[in-house]
C-alpha cells in the first residue's frame, strides 16, 4: 500500500483537529432525541467513559462512536497504510477501554446504547430519523444493552 497523500506535518495537524465530542454525528442525534422530548446531561465527567448523553430519568448513557477511531465492522474504517503499529495499539486500546467502561457502567445499573457513525453517514446509513427513532424506542424499553449501526459490513 502506498504512503500518505500528505506530508506527516499535514496529517498530524488534520488529526489533531479531530473532536471527541459535539462531534457531527452526536450533534444530529442529541438535537433528534431532544427534539422527541428526551433531556439528558452531556459527557457526565462523575461516570466512567464520560458518556455522550446520560439520561438519569431511563437510568440510561449513549455513546456516539466514530467508526475509525473504535474499529468499527463497516466501510468508514479502514486500517491506516502508514505507522501501523501506533494506530493498532492507539485503536486497540480504545477498544480495550469501551469494553471496560460498558462493564462498568452496567455494574453500576446503567443501560448503555452505542450509536455508530456509520448509521448516520456513508454507503450503509440508515438516516438521522431512523437512527433518533431506534433509540427513543431503546431508551424506553427494558433492554440493558443496544446498539444502531448502518446496514454496511467491511466483508462485504
Amino acid at each position: 500500500m502506498p504512503g500518505d497523500i500528505v506530508d506527516p506535518a499535514t496529517r498530524s495537524r488534520m488529526m489533531a483537529g479531530i473532536k471527541g465530542k459535539n462531534t457531527k454525528p452526536e450533534l444530529v442525534v442529541r438535537s433528534g432525541l431532544h427534539a422527541a422530548g428526551f433531556r439528558f446531561k452531556l459527557h457526565d465527567r462523575a461516570l466512567p467513559g464520560k458518556p455522550d448523553m446520560v439520561l438519569p430519568r431511563w437510568r440510561a448513557v449513549v455513546f456516539v462512536h466514530g467508526c475509525f477511531w473504535h474499529a468499527h465492522d463497516c466501510s468508514l474504517f479502514r486500517w491506516p497504510g502508514t505507522r501501523q503499529e501506533f494506530w493498532r495499539q492507539k485503536i486497540g486500546r480504545n477498544q480495550e477501554r469501551d469494553a471496560e467502561v460498558e462493564v462498568a457502567l452496567d455494574h453500576a445499573g446503567w443501560r448503555v446504547l452505542k450509536i455508530w457513525e456509520c448509521a448516520i453517514k456513508g454507503p450503509g446509513r440508515i438516516g438521522a430519523d431512523a437512527v433518533v427513532s431506534l433509540a427513543a424506542d431503546w431508551l424506553r424499553s427494558d433492554q440493558r444493552h443496544g446498539e444502531i449501526r448502518g446496514t454496511d459490513r467491511a466483508d462485504g
